[in-house]
C-alpha cells in the first residue's frame, strides 16, 4: 500500500528522513480494525517523530501521522482516536503503531469514532490531535464560558485556531496575538474579537490565557491574566525553560494548568459540538500522498492558516 513513512531519523535535517513508498498492509490485531483512510491530517508530532523523538528505531520503518478519518469495515464512516493503551503503555499513532499516513490503518475498535451528518471526511480529520487538545483545555481544564475574556497566544497555527474558534462557538470573547499581520487577520477571520502583536499591552487583563507558546510568552501570558486568572499550558514550541517573575503567580492567586490530548468520549464530545455549532474546521490545503514533502515543508515553514491534508488514493 502506498505510504508516508521513516526508515531512519534525521534529528537536524528531519524532512530528509521522510520516504514515500510501499509498505506490506499492517497486522490486524485481535480487537482491532482495519481503516481504508480518506483524509489525514499533518501535526508537528510528525515532525518531532521524523527528528526521532519519542521513536524506538528497532520498528522502522514506522508510517508517520496521528489523525485521519476514513470508512471502516463495515463502509461507516469514522474518526481515528490517535491514543493507543497497551496494557497501561499509551502511545499515539506513529510511535509505537503504525500511523495514519497510508491507504490503510489498524486501530482498536473502541478507537473509532461515527461521522455524523454534518460533518466531512476531510473535516472529521482535523481534530483528533489539535482541536482535541484544544477542547481539553477550553472545557475540561479551564471551563470556559459564555462571557469569558480569552487570550490565544498565537495565531493561524492548527491548536490556536481550534482554540479560537470552540471558545468563540460558545460565546467567550477571545483575543489573539500573532507574528504577522497576515496571522492576526486569520484569527479575527475565524472569531477572535481583537488581535494583538506578541507581547503587546492589551487593553484590560484577561480570565484565561491559552500558551502553547512556551518560554517567549510565559511572562507575558502572566501579566496577561486577572487576579485568579487561569492559564492552560499544552505544550511549548518555542522552548521548554522560561525565566519567569514568580511574583506574578503569588501575587495575583493565579492558576497554572497543564493539558494534553483529552480523552475518546471527549473527541465524541467535539465532533457534537461542531456539528451542533456549525463550526468548520478550516484545511489549508490538501495534498496527494506522492507529494508529502511539500505538506511537511508548509508545516515546517509556518505558512498554513488552517490545517494541511494528505488525501490517499488521489493522485
Amino acid at each position: 500500500m502506498q505510504s508516508v513513512y521513516m526508515t531512519q531519523p534525521d534529528a537536524h535535517e528531519p524532512l530528509s528522513a521522510l520516504r514515500f513508498g510501499d509498505l506490506p498492509l499492517p497486522d490486524v490485531l485481535p480487537g482491532w480494525t482495519t481503516v481504508t483512510v480518506k483524509a489525514a491530517s499533518l501535526n508537528h508530532h510528525d515532525i518531532w517523530s521524523l527528528r526521532g523523538v519519542g521513536i524506538s528505531e528497532a520498528r522502522l520503518p514506522l508510517i508517520l501521522g496521528c489523525d485521519a478519518a476514513g470508512f471502516d469495515d463495515t463502509g461507516r464512516a469514522v474518526l481515528i482516536y490517535p491514543v493507543v493503551d497497551d496494557g497501561g503503555r499509551r502511545s499515539v499513532l506513529s510511535e509505537r503503531h503504525h500511523g495514519t499516513f497510508a491507504e490503510y490503518v489498524t486501530v482498536p475498535t473502541a478507537n473509532l469514532v461515527p461521522i455524523p451528518q454534518g460533518m466531512t471526511i476531510e473535516e472529521a480529520a482535523c481534530l483528533p490531535t489539535a482541536w482535541l487538545t484544544a477542547y481539553k483545555m477550553l472545557f475540561s481544564r479551564a471551563h470556559v464560558s459564555a462571557g469569558d475574556l480569552v487570550l490565544i497566544q498565537g495565531a493561524s497555527g492548527g491548536l490556536s485556531t481550534a482554540l479560537i474558534m470552540l471558545a468563540s462557538a460558545v460565546g467567550a470573547r477571545v483575543w489573539a496575538t500573532g507574528r504577522t499581520d497576515d496571522k492576526r487577520a486569520f484569527a479575527t477571520k475565524i472569531g477572535a474579537e481583537a488581535t494583538f502583536e506578541f507581547g503587546a499591552r492589551l487593553p484590560e487583563r484577561v480570565d484565561y490565557v491559552m500558551d502553547s507558546v512556551g518560554a517567549a510568552t510565559w511572562n507575558h501570558s502572566l501579566k496577561c491574566l486577572r487576579a485568579g486568572g487561569t492559564m492552560v499550558v499544552p505544550g511549548a514550541t518555542s522552548g521548554y525553560e522560561a525565566t519567569i517573575n514568580l511574583s506574578l503567580i503569588f501575587a495575583k492567586q493565579l492558576a497554572i494548568l497543564g493539558s494534553s490530548m483529552g480523552s475518546a468520549s471527549e473527541l465524541a464530545d467535539l465532533v457534537k459540538l461542531c456539528v451542533d455549532r456549525e463550526i468548520h474546521p478550516p484545511i489549508h490545503a490538501t495534498f496527494p500522498l506522492r507529494e508529502a514533502s511539500t505538506a511537511f515543508q508548509a508545516m515546517q515553514n509556518g505558512v498554513a492558516m488552517g490545517k494541511l491534508l494528505l488525501l490517499p488514493g488521489q493522485e
